[in-house]
């Protein structure tokens, strides 16, 4: 079963918490999934170092945390999945500290997946495009308009896609699978 805990990833005693209460909970995880994210969008021109740490200690220290403190109760054979983005991939324009931080988070899967494989712990991410989400709903209509023009199935995804990915990425379908960023992007290459 799955279960949704609300904590400040960004604070390590939180995250740490966190995986004491699901230990306490079933004795331990078979799967970690990371998808806790926060905009601060800016030019690096103007963006405050509040803004950059902020995005940084959520999407990117936040999985850090999620990891170190949940392999210490991640069964053998498990798997990780955090979510990475197509921004790490696109570069979009005022979004440096968000790029950024999923680049890292998919970078740090990569490195993650050897440093678990004689575990048979599987580590994946998956890397989204747009998705209807209310983070997506804040964009501005006209960016919207042209951000679809690049997507060649013609439509945003739905969050239920995402979670199929990452229901794939946990079973035993995907045994072979780890150290992969996963493109759920309708096609778009911007």
């Amino acid at each position: 079963s799955a279960v949704e805990i609300a904590a400040d990833v960004s604070d390590p005693a939180a995250a740490r918490a966190m995986m004491e209460t699901l230990r306490a909970r079933w004795g331990g995880l078979d799967f970690l999934v990371n998808n806790a994210a926060i905009l601060r969008d800016r030019t690096i021109a103007k963006m405050s170092l509040e803004e950059w740490n902020s995005v940084i200690g959520v999407n990117l220290s936040g999985v850090f945390h999620c990891c170190k403190f949940g392999l210490e109760i991640l069964r053998e054979g498990g798997a990780i999945v955090s979510l990475g983005s197509i921004a790490a991939l696109q570069g979009f324009y005022g979004q440096a500290n968000y790029a950024a931080a999923k680049a890292g988070v998919q970078a740090m899967m990569r490195v993650l997946s050897r440093e678990c494989a004689r575990r048979r712990i599987r580590v994946n991410a998956i890397a989204p495009g747009v998705i209807e989400t209310a983070m997506a709903a804040a964009i501005p209509e006209a960016v919207r308009a042209e951000m679809l023009k690049g997507v060649p199935l013609g439509r945003f995804g739905d969050p239920s896609e995402i979670a199929d990915v990452a229901l794939f990425l946990c079973s035993p379908l995907a045994s072979y699978v780890t150290g992969q960023t996963i493109e759920v992007n309708g096609g778009w290459r911007g």
